[in-house]
């Protein structure tokens, strides 16, 4: 089992671990956070676990300390990341600082573009490459609960235990083929803001049919998403506890204009008709005033028609088989949804940016033309 001295939980063990910090051996670190979400808008982060120069440790965010210089020393510096499947990690780190580092590698996306099998887990990845057994007895773990236990300790340490020895098995092979670089442009990716913090004007992008509804509902569509992801930031709650998905499209379409009529919509639960009836209402009548006001600019999109079965079967044959030439999985490349965007004319799909275009991107413009 680790020692106590792993877990820092006290500002002078943390002030240690600055100082030591800054003398790292290495240009790489491994990072890893536990965090819940169960019940909440945020992610709470609870654990930041860091290893450097054959140390493994876990730091309590949980615990009164002032964790302001590890996080200039984790986020600001000149760094290497390394994480395995560093959205969620990402995300709950943003949360906390608002902030994220500014190089990641993530060990999962490199795997991919090797021969493994996409998303594989961490302690799958250390299975296939180093032969060694990661227990995963803690996934469901509240990491919120004080006193840790050892077995949490433990887990939580496990997971940047091999991440530097996976990190330099995967790069050097990622080298010999040539695709280092890509592994490196996807895990920058992950490193956009937007992708943990939309702004309540543009959350009515989290429902992909909006678009496609007529001006007037979509007004409110969109008024309602604003309004509900203003209330779970503030309340941080789930937004679908605020209000579900499906909810806020049937109170689109119906357009109540009294609060009473919310009752008679399907999918409002009774406390949130009676509770927030009254706010419901005035965002539906701030939307329509809106509209008649000749203030909200909206189109309403054509549906999109589903492609010709036989070129997405065409496309997809392309993507196959520069797949079996690099020896990765075809989704990797290029998915169903980005054939079909090609298809439909849309010029915003992942695989008409970066390495891909060049790399199956042009093949795939070329068969439709």
């Amino acid at each position: 089992m680790p020692s106590s001295q792993h877990l820092i939980d006290s500002q002078p063990q943390l002030d240690v671990l600055c100082d030591n910090l800054t003398d790292i051996a290495g240009d790489s670190l491994a990072f890893d956070t536990e965090f819940v979400r169960t019940q909440t808008y945020w992610p709470q982060l609870c654990l930041i676990q860091i290893a450097f120069d054959g140390r493994q440790i876990a730091v309590d965010v949980l615990a009164e300390m002032d964790t302001s210089r590890l996080r200039q020393q984790l986020l600001d510096q000149p760094l290497v990341e390394i994480f395995h499947a560093a959205k969620q990690d990402l995300e709950a780190l943003y949360a906390v600082y608002g902030q994220l580092p500014r190089t990641i590698f993530d060990t999962q996306i490199a795997a991919g573009l090797l021969s493994f099998q996409p998303q594989i887990g961490y302690a799958g990845l250390a299975r296939e490459l180093l032969g060694i057994e990661v227990s995963k007895d803690q996934t469901r773990t509240d990491w919120s609960r004080r006193p840790l236990t050892d077995a949490q300790l433990s887990y939580a340490l496990d997971d940047v235990l091999h991440l530097h020895e996976i990190y330099a098995i995967v790069s050097q092979k990622l080298t010999e083929l040539g695709r280092l670089e890509w592994a490196l442009e996807d895990s920058a990716l992950l490193l956009d803001p937007g992708l943990y913090c939309v702004p309540a004007v543009d959350a009515w992008r989290r429902l992909p049919g909006i678009p496609y509804l007529p001006p007037p509902t979509q007004a409110r569509a969109r008024c309602l998403a604003a309004w509900r992801e203003e209330r779970a930031k503030r309340l941080d709650r789930p937004r679908q506890w605020v209000l579900a998905d499906k909810a806020l499209m049937a109170i689109a379409h119906a357009n109540p204009l009294a609060p009473d009529k919310l009752s008679g919509i399907e999918g409002i639960p009774p406390a949130v008709a009676r509770k927030q009836g009254k706010a419901i209402v005035d965002v539906i009548r701030g939307a329509n005033a809106d509209i008649d006001a000749g203030e909200l600019e909206l189109e309403q999109r054509p549906v999109p028609v589903a492609p010709d079965k036989g070129r997405v079967k065409q496309l997809s044959a392309i993507v196959r088989s520069m797949a079996d030439e690099f020896g990765i999985a075809p989704e990797i490349l290029a998915t169903r949804k980005d054939i079909i965007g090609i298809l439909n004319g849309q010029d915003d799909v992942r695989v008409l940016s970066g390495w891909r275009r060049s790399v199956i991107g042009e093949r795939l413009l070329e068969a439709v033309c």
